[in-house]
């Protein structure tokens, strides 16, 4: 059996790692947020460093307003010029939930002692597919939110 796939099961198996559970899942919230919750944030004026770390390409393809753009190879040369205080808010987004390039980066981020570092779930694909506002390379646009993935309203 996997080690993770092992610690699963003696998770679940032990009630006296219920409090493991608990501090496993509030780390788990404390580390991502969601689009709906990171766009309210921004329609409050609250908003984090957002860092879209994919691609030249994919950043064409489509992004959060208001991102900034540093592909993972360049985060550890860049993160003190658009963050000096460690203390900062960062979202950091990759393509979906198949991508791994955010947890890369906020890895990168909390090793270099960024204390305030989350990551987007679901990544840009999931904030497309609320129907949330994104720029292309064409210009500001919104699709239609997606049944599967939108909130309910």
């Amino acid at each position: 059996m996997p080690l993770g796939a092992a610690a699963c099961d003696s998770l679940n198996s032990s009630h006296a790692n219920s409090d493991l559970r608990g501090r496993l899942l509030a780390a788990k919230l404390a580390y991502q947020t969601d689009p709906s919750d990171l766009a309210e944030a921004r329609a409050r004026g609250d908003a984090p460093l957002v860092i879209d770390v994919r691609s030249a390409q994919g950043w064409s393809q489509g992004r959060i307003p208001g991102a900034v753009h540093v592909p993972n190879a360049q985060l550890a040369q860049r993160i003190r010029e658009l963050a000096p205080e460690t203390d900062t808010p960062i979202v950091l987004y990759c393509w979906g939930p198949g991508c791994n390039g955010s947890t890369r980066g906020a890895l990168l981020l909390a090793s270099e002692g960024y204390t305030q570092v989350r990551e987007l779930i679901g990544g840009f694909e999931y904030w497309a597919r609320e129907g949330l506002a994104i720029i292309t390379d064409e210009g500001r646009t919104r699709r239609a939110p997606d049944a599967l993935t939108a909130p309910v309203p």
